[in-house]
């Protein structure tokens, strides 16, 4: 999963930098707009921005701002302080899931087109919510992961 992870980012990443090296040869320097580029580069930068939010869940190097730890001074503390901030964002992932769930619900039905080209924005929407579903997914791993982590403390 590591290799195909990071092969499709660096992809993503390859062809969004393509398309902006792209549309600034033409529109600035060759004084000739590609029409409709706007609207192809929206689809892989914005799986490009989830999988990367996905990417950072599944390293567990998500920005965070710890001060708490700093008054703590003790692993046991450190770890159940882990295990309340993966509790804090699950429930706050879910929640923000269960919207994006809906939100693809609607994005189906209605099955909306982009405005010069016609492509489905459906495949761009949807975006949110696997990416998402995939750090909720992983950040329930780091939870139990954290939850191990105290109990084989305590055994010890």
């Amino acid at each position: 999963m590591d290799t195909f992870s990071k092969y499709l980012l660096t992809g993503l990443i390859c062809l969004v930098a393509l398309g902006q090296f792209v549309q600034v040869v033409t529109r600035y320097l060759l004084q000739i707009p590609v029409m409709g580029l706007e609207e192809t580069m929206l689809y892989p930068t914005i799986w490009l921005y989830i999988l990367g939010a996905v990417n950072a869940s599944r390293e567990d190097t998500h920005i965070r701002a710890n001060v708490l730890e700093i008054a703590i001074k003790t692993e046991r503390g450190h770890t159940v302080l882990a295990i309340i901030g993966e509790i804090i964002s699950l429930t706050v992932g879910l929640w923000l899931l269960s919207w994006a769930w809906e939100y693809t619900q609607y994005a189906w039905r209605v099955w909306k087109e982009s405005p010069t080209l016609y492509l489905p924005t459906f495949y761009s929407e949807v975006a949110l919510v696997a990416g998402l579903g995939l750090m909720m997914l992983y950040t329930a791993v780091h939870l139990f992961r954290h939850i191990n982590a105290l109990r084989a403390g305590a055994a010890k």
